[in-house]
């Protein structure tokens, strides 16, 4: 760090180029709250995360591993002229991890270590017993794991019903549902036939134990199969390996990186509570020490209010462990997530729960005079508990760090001490900075989105609401902190699901099914990612791409070097360049470090070999259409209908700015969602759908918001139902419907408070909701 970086009192940023920034300079004071905004791919995060973070991960890299330099080079520094005055940074992002069924909200905040030190020092030992490490007490450790479930909690099995769902099929007709499909699962068959076994009989007609056998076998026999020639082709002889098929299931369940595959195999099991540990993942060791008369199991359980409370020492030992405890909790809790418990899978949190949780512990780590960039850490979070989250933003910022956060949410902008607004729009038609200064600012700038809707208090727009056609019934529904609870959804509406974070929105929404009466066709959007390497992106998800390749291959230049449609393809061998075989990208392992992505040293991350490029439509090559955003190829492909139709949905849903070649990877939860929703948007609508959507706003600008809820709305005016689990009040205020849960999280929630028009709820007393949407209605967003 230079001498001056230390004392100038600013960040500055010169000439930052990162993605669709022009040139970019701009000084932000250090030792603020200062907010990015602007809307959806106007480059505020290419601003905080792409440069500023970057360049401080950089430099971290630098000062701690000579020997990766090479490598840091090749994976690219932003694009900026200089950066002074930058501290070191810490970045909390809402990327997931790949979720795993070991990790909690105890691993996620290191509670967990707390708690099984509290247990192996201060724990009530049986007469005789010896006392027991704290690795002991977890379930991710040798000595710990229950040996029955291997720590897990729940073993899986399966059975003849299950993998053979109809057994008047024969085998070779696919009486064995849990085989796998297509090649591999007609190879398995012509195994069985080679082995002797019947594959014509009925599945019922064969003897119990050769069905046992074939289902069940741990044996893997190798035999010469003599596949039946096809006319049009000839097939040699080959040495075929058997695998039964509760083998594959598990293997499949337990082994595959697919997520596909592993929800294919799971349909084949049961899973049900280890009957050795009762699900509580222990050793009976571990499980015979209590503190208070609770067992670590049961502690674990209990949600992380009710743990805080019932910590009570018994000795001073235990007194100095239960303080850091509690002390711990404390920010989980200020941050609305006191409904949690230690135990709770991190896959099943939202990507906002997951990143306060580990705000939560950033609060406790102590460190200062380093820059935290969040990305919208408000994003999940009911009105309720934005108050708490910014009282926790102020204390990183009294500890004597800097907080730079992306954020949409009207209350945190209006919180900051600075504000840095980027547009005016998307893309190429965003990436300036319109103010960079305090909020009030802002005010006088024109041209910037963000201003028409933080100075500019409208009421909501004055809608007749629509009449139901019909009601939808769930429940008695007794899931998570749902205990008995009946819900009516009117169809033919606009219905918005409210409450605090941890209420039961989720849970409710999820007892929706195909099966259920009045439901028609059911389209559930979530925020999963579209795919998980850069592999996967917008063309191919769309099944957009299809038809550009077809396009190409019906050009001059392509027939004339006799290229089909496959040859314009990145994912298979052909037009691609083999070096990163199609990805564009080469992985690059860095000894303790993630590994990361570096453009392909080949092709330069155009994909293809360069025979492939010289093929051309209006002047462009394939690569160069797949580096269009959304925008410019709608004009682009203006005259192709198959094209226009599926980018004028991308469009519609304000996806303008992406480029049609954006790797899933790059790609919020939010605006996967949204891609989601533009490729059923897509699609021929016939008949009543019900479309439900968990927060689809998040992510997004007011100014995108209206965009996203105008197309929602011409859903329901086309005759078609929409359920919304939403925070964002000015989308609750124009809905026809709300349903608010609460009052609080956890075991607090978990009842329908109120239900009706906005405007009778916004009258309910026992409604947290309540004040913030009349406020909404009554013009202040």
């Amino acid at each position: 760090m230079h001498d001056r970086d230390l004392h100038d009192p600013y960040v500055r940023v010169r000439g930052a180029r990162e993605h669709n920034l022009r040139g970019v300079d701009v000084d932000i004071p250090r030792d603020v709250l200062a907010v990015f905004t602007g809307v959806s791919g106007s480059g505020k995060s290419s601003l905080a995360f792409g440069t500023i973070y970057a360049e401080a991960q950089r430099r971290y890299f630098e000062s701690v591993a000579p020997y990766a330099r090479r490598l840091i080079h090749q994976v690219g520094a932003p694009k900026v002229g200089e950066i002074t005055g930058l501290p070191p940074a810490v970045s909390l992002q809402q990327r997931r991890a790949a979720p795993t069924s070991r990790s909690s909200v105890g691993t996620v905040t290191n509670l967990s270590n707390s708690l099984r030190m509290l247990f192996s020092r201060a724990g009530t030992y049986p007469p005789g017993a010896e006392r027991l490490d704290s690795d002991a007490f977890s379930p991710n450790t040798p000595v710990g794991a229950c040996p029955e479930c291997h720590g897990l909690g729940r073993v899986h099995r399966t059975s003849e019903e299950l993998m053979v769902p109809d057994p008047s099929l024969s085998i070779r007709d696919g009486a064995i549902a849990a085989w796998p499909g297509a090649w591999q699962g007609k190879n398995l068959r012509d195994i069985l036939d080679a082995l002797g076994h019947d594959v014509d009989r009925p599945w019922r007609e064969l003897p119990a134990d050769e069905r046992e056998w074939i289902l069940f076998t741990d044996e893997q026999p190798v035999v010469t199969v003599h596949p039946v020639r096809d006319a049009d082709r000839i097939q040699r002889p080959y040495q075929g390996t058997y695998m039964s098929a509760h083998r594959y299931v598990m293997k499949t369940f337990s082994d595959s990186r697919s997520a596909t595959l592993r929800a294919k195999a799971e349909r084949f099991l049961t899973s049900a509570p280890c009957p050795a540990c009762g699900g509580s993942r222990l050793r009976p060791e571990a499980l015979a020490v209590t503190f208070g008369g609770r067992t670590i199991a049961e502690v674990a359980a209990l949600p992380l209010v009710e743990l805080a409370a019932g910590l009570d020492a018994s000795s001073e030992a235990a007194r100095v462990l239960t303080d850091d405890l509690r002390s711990r909790i404390g920010p989980v809790v200020e941050l609305g997530l006191g409904y949690l418990s230690l135990d709770r899978p991190t896959p099943t949190l939202s990507a906002g729960e997951l990143q306060r949780l580990r705000l939560a512990t950033q609060l406790r780590s102590g460190l200062f005079g380093v820059v935290y960039v969040l990305d919208e850490p408000s994003a999940g979070l009911h009105p309720a508990d934005t108050e708490a989250l910014l009282t926790v933003l102020e204390r990183l910022k009294t500890s004597g760090n800097s907080v730079f956060v992306v954020e949409h949410h009207l209350d945190v902008v209006r919180a900051a001490d600075w504000l840095v607004d980027v547009g005016p729009d998307a893309g190429e038609h965003g990436g300036r900075v319109l103010h960079s200064g305090p909020v009030a600012g802002l005010a006088g700038v024109e041209e910037s989105a963000t201003a028409r809707y933080l100075f500019g208090g409208c009421p909501a727009p004055v809608r007749d609401v629509r009449q139901a056609t019909g009601r939808l019934r769930t429940g008695p529904v007794t899931r998570h902190n749902l205990r008995g609870v009946t819900a009516e959804f009117p169809l033919g509406v606009f219905t918005a699901v409210t409450g605090v974070s941890g209420s039961g929105k989720s849970t409710l929404i999820g007892e929706i099914t195909e099966d259920s009466a009045g439901v028609g066709r059911l389209v559930s959007v979530d925020q999963k990612p579209i795919g998980r390497t850069p592999r996967s992106n917008l063309a191919t998800y769309t099944g957009l791409f299809d038809v550009v390749r077809k396009v190409f291959a019906a050009t001059e230049g392509a027939r004339e070097r006799g290229f089909g449609v496959g040859r314009f393809s990145f994912n298979v061998a052909g037009g691609r360049c083999e070096t990163c075989q199609g990805e564009g990208f080469v992985s690059v392992e860095l000894l303790f470090l993630p590994s990361t992505y570096a453009p392909c040293p080949d092709c330069g991350g155009a994909r293809y070999n360069p025979r492939t490029l010289e093929v051309t439509y209006r002047g462009r090559n394939i690569a160069q259409v797949l580096d269009l955003t959304v925008e410019s190829a709608a004009e682009f492909f203006a005259d192709t209908p198959a094209v226009a139709r599926s980018l004028g949905t991308l469009l519609d849903v304000g996806l303008g700015y992406l480029r049609l070649g954006q790797p899933a990877t790059e790609l919020s939860g939010g605006e996967a969602q949204r891609i989601k929703l533009a490729s059923e948007l897509q699609r021929g609508r016939r008949g009543h759908t019900l479309y439900l959507l968990d927060e689809p706003t998040t992510g997004l600008h007011p100014a995108d918001v209206d965009v996203l809820m105008r197309q929602l709305h011409g859903l329901v005016d086309a005759g078609h139902t929409v359920v919304v689990v939403e925070h964002d009040m000015s989308v609750v205020a124009g809905a026809d419907w709300v349903i608010d849960l609460g009052p609080g999280g956890g075991d607090e929630g978990g009842r329908i408070v109120a239900a009706g028009p906005p405007a009778d709820v916004a009258r309910s007393a026992d409604s947290r909701t309540a004040p913030y949407l009349a406020r909404a209605l009554s013009g202040g967003r």
